[in-house]
């Protein structure tokens, strides 16, 4: 009996073999070797971020004598003034474009959240009307591209909207990604809730305004930061789709300003005489376009954990 039972329960018999007694090398606390390579490493790829970034600054807050004797970009402020970013400031190219910026961020900002949110709470709704052939729409954009450069070209140019606001905001209007990460949170949102407040005589409408967007503060504002920020930095809509000059938005004039070499409209005098070096002028107006995300990046950091990994993982 004994024989018999010490087989029953063996490995090859289908039990578990007995354990080691050691851990997985992953389960392992970090020994003081392994701290001190990943400290060296992130200090190594911070300096890396951060080292270009001072030079920029630095230099557009140089004066002429101190650019001239470092020959270009200066790592050590010495002689500091502000007099590139009041030049730039003053009501000039620089500030009319930044306004634009502004204005086609906070616009675009605001009409992708809305339709974003309408459709993911739409699409998170499982009885809601054509749920899944929307669905399955929406996902084959991520797949095959969307449609194109050119014939995105030829239906802005066809519906009118060449040289017009309208033509920076439209193409980049939704991002799929965004209404899937967005509809994966309300999804998560209890079920409970809704139904009582539906027996409480709320429409879909109420629901979302009262209910669900009020718990989804945390994904609301990173949703809107990527949108912000990819509104921000569009170039390539501003140079396809637009030829007025005062119509462009900082970055196609930090474009023409960088790589063009030109001179912003009503500095070219004092840029001329050396007042101001060009290359503060270049590096003022890369600080200007950084400046919005650097500013809002850190107040929407402690949404990042809870809006992306809570929208992404349905449970």
């Amino acid at each position: 009996m004994n024989a018999t039972a010490t087989r029953a329960t063996g490995p090859e018999a289908g039990g578990r073999a007995p354990r080691s007694g050691r851990r997985p090398a992953w389960e392992e606390p970090p020994t003081r070797v392994g701290l001190t390579a990943k400290g060296a490493i992130l200090a190594i790829a911070l300096l890396a971020i951060l080292f270009p970034l001072w030079i920029v600054v630095v230099t557009s807050v140089s004066d002429a004598r101190t650019i001239a004797e470092t020959g270009g970009l200066v790592v050590w402020p010495r002689g500091v003034t502000l007099d590139a970013y009041r030049e730039l400031l003053s009501g000039g190219e620089v500030s009319r474009a930044m306004v634009v910026s502004i204005g086609v961020t906070v616009v675009g900002t605001a009409f992708s959240m809305a339709v974003s949110v309408l459709a993911a709470y739409g699409l998170s709704r499982l009885g809601s009307l054509w749920h899944r052939p929307i669905l399955f729409t929406l996902l084959a954009t991520m797949f095959f591209g969307g449609a194109g450069i050119i014939p995105t070209y030829l239906l802005i140019q066809s519906l009118g909207l060449m040289n017009t606001y309208a033509a920076l905001i439209l193409p980049m209007a939704v991002n799929v990604f965004n209404i899937l990460v967005l509809r994966a949170f309300f999804m998560n949102v209890g079920q409970e809730i809704i139904d009582s407040a539906r027996i409480d005589g709320a429409g879909e409408f109420r629901i979302l305004w009262r209910i669900v967007l009020p718990l989804s503060r945390a994904v609301l504002a990173v949703i809107s930061l990527f949108y912000a920020v990819a509104y921000w930095g569009n170039w390539f809509a501003g140079f396809i789709y637009l030829t007025d000059q005062e119509k462009l938005p900082l970055q196609n004039v930090l474009q023409q300003i960088v790589i063009g070499n030109e001179r912003p409209a009503g500095m070219a005098q004092v840029i001329g005489t050396g007042q101001i070096p060009s290359i503060a002028v270049q590096t003022a107006v890369m600080v200007l376009a950084l400046l919005p995300v650097a500013v809002l990046s850190p107040f929407v950091q402690r949404h990042f954990k809870k809006g992306m990994l809570i929208g992404a993982i349905k449970g």
